[in-house]
């Protein structure tokens, strides 16, 4: 969109909302605007996330149907990567709550 477009939509909205509440509406379109954007943002991160996944459990596959034996080196580090993130999730939850002092309720 242009600078004159942006001009001329400006001067309709204000003169069919009028001066009072054109603050108001140019917030309520931001906001829309923003929020949807992080949606995009949220949706294409998530989609990413499903194609790595995807792409990781093919290359296990291929790496088991050769019997884990010669394999390629993106096939070992699909292997590595895989092994790290099960020992992120075996790992214990932080212990600082169990650190923490509790007083008795009184």
């Amino acid at each position: 969109m242009g600078f004159w477009e942006l001009v001329v939509i400006g001067v309709v909205a204000l003169l069919v909302l009028g001066p009072e509440r054109l603050p108001g509406a140019i917030r309520s379109v931001h906001k829309t605007v923003r929020s949807i954007k992080q949606f995009g943002q949220q949706m294409q991160a998530e989609l990413n996330n499903d194609l790595r996944t995807h792409e990781l459990h093919q290359k296990l596959k291929d790496a088991e149907a050769k019997g884990l034996l010669n394999l390629t080196e993106q096939e070992q580090a699909a292997l590595a990567e895989l092994k790290q993130a099960a020992a992120e999730v075996n790992t214990p939850v932080s212990t600082t709550t169990k650190d923490q002092k509790h007083e008795p309720e009184r």
